[in-house]
């Protein structure tokens, strides 16, 4: 049957490039053409992560450090929140995803190996082998007009109830729920959220699904604090303005939070969470870290005998994003500040590292 397409595709496409750390590049690059299983998206919106950031900065999970190699395989196409709409399919590729022409539709981050142990058990999400969007050269991302998506891939439709500017927020939606998931929510627990950029504004807004007994939200930003009471905060708290720590101790009766979710990826928050959870508690770690980060184990174990839970992409849960956003439990147009051309990355990634006018920021190809 052969590739199916929608439209002429062009030889080349508007693609920013990376090449190194701090040297990302827009350039013309060839068009991809989708083999047998794959599909080819014309992108609609690609997100800026706080990933994106660390890798453009240099953080050593994507470098190396000298004993470990970097994640990053440069020459390539950053970008793995996006959305698109479906333009070109490889053989079989229709069947396979439930994909039609023109169809809207996003893929999860990962593109699994599906052949080793962790694959094997349906824990896709840790394939050793597997490859994120935009770091590797399986996988090149959406920061670019057009992104093909291998035939390993997990794809999926997106309802026409979610609209296609709310769909490149799948992506870190899907990962915020499964950081709550690994929090192991109760009705009578007191959960601490620190950071509400937009992945910590998703965990407010998928742990209020769990009616927790309490919900606070930490962050140095007042405006974000505001969104996250939107997302369903019970509770906000800003560091520079009161002991956050001396707060949750007295809402708490001197116990401490039942639940503690790291997102702000500074490791001063890692030490905030440590003093203010309770003994026999969980602490979720989902940021990635520009630096190591140093903690007296002391507390985690003999002391508190906490729960350390890591929290690693957003496995299963892209459809339960998609009926999150079709539902508007997320004030989406007050999350999504800043929308630019695909020319102007350089000004996005400025604008996320700043923090301070933008929450979420996308670029349109």
């Amino acid at each position: 049957m052969g590739i199916q397409t929608l439209e002429s595709l062009p030889k080349t496409m508007a693609a920013v490039v990376c090449h190194g750390l701090e040297d990302y590049r827009l350039e013309e690059y060839p068009t991809p053409t989708p083999g047998p299983g794959e599909v080819l998206l014309r992108v609609e919106s690609v997100g800026i992560c706080a990933s994106d950031l660390k890798c453009y900065m240099g953080a050593p999970l994507f470098w190396g450090t000298g004993d470990t190699p970097g994640y990053c395989q440069p020459p390539v196409i950053p970008g793995h929140e996006f959305v698109g709409r479906v333009v070109a399919l490889g053989e079989g590729a229709g069947e396979k995803y439930g994909l039609s022409l023109g169809d809207v539709a996003v893929s999860e981050q990962i593109v699994p190996c599906w052949q080793c142990r962790f694959c094997q058990r349906g824990q896709y999400w840790m394939c050793p082998n597997g490859d994120v969007y935009g770091f590797r050269q399986r996988a090149f991302g959406a920061m670019a007009e057009y992104v093909r998506l291998p035939a390993d891939a997990i794809n999926y439709r997106v309802p026409e109830t979610v609209p296609v500017a709310h769909a490149v927020f799948i992506e870190p939606l899907a990962c915020s729920i499964h950081a709550v998931q690994r929090g192991e929510i109760e009705l009578d627990h007191v959960v601490v959220i620190a950071g509400a950029g937009p992945l910590g504004l998703g965990m407010v807004a998928a742990a209020r699904l769990k009616n927790p007994h309490l919900l606070v939200a930490i962050d140095l930003n007042d405006h974000r604090l505001e969104i996250a009471r939107k997302c369903g905060a019970d509770l906000v708290l800003n560091p520079r303005q009161v002991d956050v720590v001396e707060e949750v101790l007295k809402l708490t009766d001197g116990y401490g939070c039942d639940v503690y979710i790291e997102a702000t990826g500074h490791p001063a928050a890692v030490t905030q969470g440590l003093a203010m959870i309770r003994r026999l508690g969980t602490f979720v770690e989902f940021s990635v870290m520009r630096e190591p980060v140093t903690v007296d184990w002391t507390v985690i174990g003999d002391l508190k005998e906490l729960n350390i839970h890591g929290s690693h992409l957003g496995p299963y849960c892209y459809p339960i994003a998609m009926e999150m956003l079709a539902k508007g439990l997320l004030p989406m147009e007050e999350i999504l500040t800043h929308s630019l051309p695909l020319a102007s990355f350089e000004q996005g990634i400025e604008l996320v590292h700043a923090g301070t006018e933008s929450i979420k920021v996308t670029l349109q190809p």
